[in-house]
């Protein structure tokens, strides 16, 4: 049974291997595995009898929770005679706050620091814990500043052995920040990992970025290998590009000019906040020719634009560092604070960016996350600092507003037209609405308030498009900049359709990126009473709503457009038959036969054959799903009459499909599998994949109902990797539902009863539910339960709720279920 966790006054105890790689090469990896694991028995066996707690392991890390100071100073002690290995450890006491995943608060950090700050085979103190044991037992190392960039703590030593000079910062003025640093590692790693290959370093980004509080952690990090010292010169405050140097001066101590004092000398220099004095850049340049051993490293909200220079744009933090980030000042804030589910969202809403979480942790005393998420249209002005921040960082408006002012008119005028869209653009995008020129472009990107993205995208962080959106409705361009993009928007829709209807991943995948700034246009087009070109960009949006999984979405807005405007027009018979084919997608077959019956007249009437013959298959569908087979034959026979000059061609393909399924309803099957090998031989000599895989899936039905699954599956396997090829997700959907009847066909139940609970999960996450699916769905169940128990079934649904189809069929390909 495990051990309570110890609360109230908590002694940590940390210890990690010193120099764990070059004993794996010393020992080789045998050896070394034998070596950890002897370490681990040690340790757990004297670290448990003295009452220690493991609260967590990392690696070959341990954190032991211990309920009194001396017998965590006794574990130590003897753990260390125990062990071959050479094992740092550090301990520390405090109050913690002690939640359900284990403690939280700055004694954990401070603990984790001091270990690393020893050798192997010490053990190192802290004050608190040392005035808890005796400081007389132990060995005054002296005042000390960690890594961890604390203020100065008396450090402690058990026993009289001589060791390395602790890993400590010194000769430095960095400042101690009010936090402690946290998430962030693999940025870290990367900052540290460039210091030790440039001789100029500039960390960009926005502001509340965190570059400042990075910047801080990782040169103090790589402090060692500047044994002249590491200085931080603060420039917020500054207005005067010539005082930069000499504020350089006056923080290094220079009295006869800075590059006299630095010379030859190993030494870092951290230039903070360098945006507003970029005049100053060049003589950096000078100053880094001048002494030959000085690193720079600065932040700025953009780059320096010098020889040699090497960026480094900071991110926004991971999602769980961001959480973490929340927690621990939320907590800080209120120290009973315990996260809810609003939380991951609203730190995403939030974009994880450091400077906003920090804001929005502090008004937890005063309102729950969910009611801040409710809030954050205007959070701009809500999320508020306290005293003794600096102004620029008192709101996300003063933050970005600081930026703002630093550009010329020309680039605020850029700035404000790219608000119009959402979710980035291209640059050609930006060129033909925003009239952008590529150096003004360049310059938001260096001034961090635009990104690049996947080489070709540029955008805004939505905090920073908020901003950008009043200041383009204050410069009275909002309306005309809304109808360019519009009418650019839906000439590119347009453009896409016949491609994207053909199923091209290319076109597929590039207006799928640009919904965000599709949906911009079909709001403006309906504010605007656009209808006419309201209902074309419904339209023509349709196929990749139905493919990419966005039905509900896609039928709202095509029913919408066309309650807005009821003439009969070429546009709004194009709207009818693309909320047919949607209507059809979700199992609604009256509302498809009105559509599509409203719709086919006026085809008819503007010449489109193309569009009447869409009507007339989109009607057999749904008389095929309602098992109206006379019916359905009938409309698929005049849909293969109007299209037999083009066997070849998609709707020709699609109406042998047709009739083949209304034959099969009529009982004659024979004649059915002979239409659908018709409609394969021309899909697959027309290279359309899409009927291709929908012919194939067809046809493993009609082997699955003559009971030869085996036949079926290898089918099913084809129409599935065409389908997860060309990303259609509703069609993936089918495939798992049929490929998992197949497999309980072969008794493989368990994989089944998991893939087929894939399958439903996604149709319900794309919202497309045809009527057929309920005949399937119940005739798979009824096998499954045949081959297992209620019990069983229960917990295969339930895993297989949860895992992507994609990965159950790759298990299933890769082996067959055991029993």
């Amino acid at each position: 049974m495990e051990r309570e966790l110890p609360a109230g006054t908590v002694t940590f105890l940390f210890t990690d291997v010193d120099g764990s790689t070059k004993l794996l090469q010393e020992l080789g990896p045998d050896c070394y595995a034998e070596a950890l694991a002897a370490h681990r028995r040690v340790v757990r066996d004297v670290f448990g009898r003295h009452g220690g707690v493991e609260v967590d392991t990392q690696g070959d890390a341990f954190f032991i929770a211990f309920p009194t100071a001396p017998a965590a100073i006794a574990a130590a002690r003897e753990a260390q005679e125990g062990l071959e290995i050479p094992v740092r450890m550090g301990v520390h006491t405090g109050t913690p706050l002690r939640t359900e995943e284990g403690y939280v608060g700055t004694d954990v950090h401070r603990a984790a620091r001091i270990a690393a700050a020893g050798s192997g085979r010490q053990v190192l103190v802290s004050s608190a814990t040392a005035a808890l044991t005796g400081r007389d037992a132990l060995r005054d190392l002296g005042e000390h500043r960690l890594k961890d960039l604390s203020a100065p703590e008396r450090i402690y030593q058990v026993g009289e052995e001589e060791f390395a000079p602790l890993k400590a910062l010194y000769r430095t003025n960095l400042p101690v920040p009010a936090t402690p640093f946290l998430g962030r590692k693999h940025e870290l790693g990367q900052v540290v990992d460039l210091l030790a290959g440039t001789r100029l370093l500039t960390l960009t980004g926005p502001g509340g970025t965190g570059k400042t509080r990075l910047a801080l952690q990782a040169v103090a990090e790589t402090s060692e290998r500047y044994p002249d010292g590491v200085f931080w010169v603060p420039l917020a405050a500054l207005r005067d590009p010539r005082l930069v140097l000499e504020q350089a001066a006056q923080a290094v101590g220079a009295r006869n000019g800075l590059t006299e004092h630095v010379a030859d000398k190993r030494l870092l220099l951290l230039l903070d906040n360098f945006e507003h004095l970029i005049e100053a850049a060049a003589g950096l340049a000078e100053l880094t020719t001048s002494c030959p051993n000085l690193l720079l490293v600065v932040t700025s909200r953009e780059l320096l634009r010098l020889p040699g220079e090497q960026a480094y744009p900071v991110p926004p933090l991971e999602a769980e560092d961001g959480t973490q980030l929340f927690l621990a000042r939320a907590r800080a804030a209120q120290p009973d604070f315990e996260p809810d589910e609003a939380v991951p969202e609203l730190c995403a809403r939030l974009e994880q960016l450091p400077l906003a979480l920090e804001l929005a942790s502090a008004r937890v005393r005063l309102v729950s996350p969910r009611q801040l998420l409710e809030r954050l249209s205007g959070r701009l002005d809500l999320l508020k600092a306290g005293r003794g921040v600096d102004p620029r960082q008192q709101t996300l408006r003063a933050t970005i507003e600081w930026s703002h002012e630093l550009l010329e008119l020309d680039e605020q005028r850029l700035f404000a037209r790219l608000a119009v869209f959402s979710g980035g653009c291209t640059l050609e995008a930006a060129e033909d609405i925003c009239a952008a020129d590529l150096d003004t472009l360049q310059v938001l990107v260096d001034k961090s308030l635009v990104r690049v993205r996947e080489g070709n995208r540029f955008s805004m962080l939505e905090t920073i498009r908020e901003y950008a959106l009043e200041q383009l409705e204050a410069s009275g361009e909002a309306e005309e900049l809304l109808g360019s993009h519009a009418a650019y928007f839906l000439a590119l829709a347009e453009e896409a359709w016949p491609y994207v209807h053909e199923y091209s991943t290319e076109w597929l995948d590039r207006v799928g990126q640009e919904l965000p700034n599709m949906r911009v246009a079909l709001d403006h087009l309906e504010e605007s009473n656009r209808h006419q070109e309201l209902l074309r960009l419904a339209a023509a949006l349709q196929p990749v709503w139905g493919i990419r999984g966005s039905m509900n979405e896609g039928r709202l807005r095509v029913e919408t457009a066309l309650a807005a405007d009821d003439r009969p027009t070429p546009a709004r018979a194009k709207a009818l038959t693309a909320a047919a084919d949607l209507a059809l997608g979700q199992g609604d077959d009256e509302r498809v036969d009105e559509l599509a019956g409203e719709a086919l007249p006026m085809h008819r009437a503007s010449g489109d054959d193309r569009g009447a013959v869409e009507s007339l298959l989109l009607m057999a569908h749904a008389a095929a799903d309602r098992e109206d087979f006379e019916r359905a034959r009938y409309l698929a026979e005049e849909a293969a009459e109007a299209t037999k000059s083009d066997p070849h061609s998609t709707h020709a393909i699609h109406a042998t499909w047709q009739l083949g399924w209304a034959h099969v309803g009529l009982g004659e099957r024979e004649r059915g599998r002979e239409l659908y090998e018709e409609a394969l031989r021309h899909a697959r000599a027309a290279g359309s994949t899409n009927l291709q895989s929908l012919v194939l899936s067809t046809v493993s039905r009609l082997d699955i109902s003559e009971d030869r699954p085996a036949d079926a599956l290898p089918l099913l396997l084809e129409s599935f990797r065409l389908n997860v090829e060309m990303g259609d997700r509703w069609r993936i959907a089918i495939d798992a539902t049929r490929i998992a009847r197949a497999l309980a066909g072969l008794g493989q139940a368990r994989r089944a009863a998991r893939l087929f609970a894939s399958g439903k999960a996604l149709f319900e996450e794309i919202g497309g539910a045809p009527s057929w699916r309920a005949g399937e769905d119940e005739e798979t169940l009824t096998f499954l339960s045949e081959q297992l128990s209620e019990a069983e079934l229960e917990e295969e649904l339930k895993l297989g709720a949860a895992i992507p189809p994609e990965e159950i069929v790759a298990a299933a390909l890769e082996a067959p279920e055991s029993g």
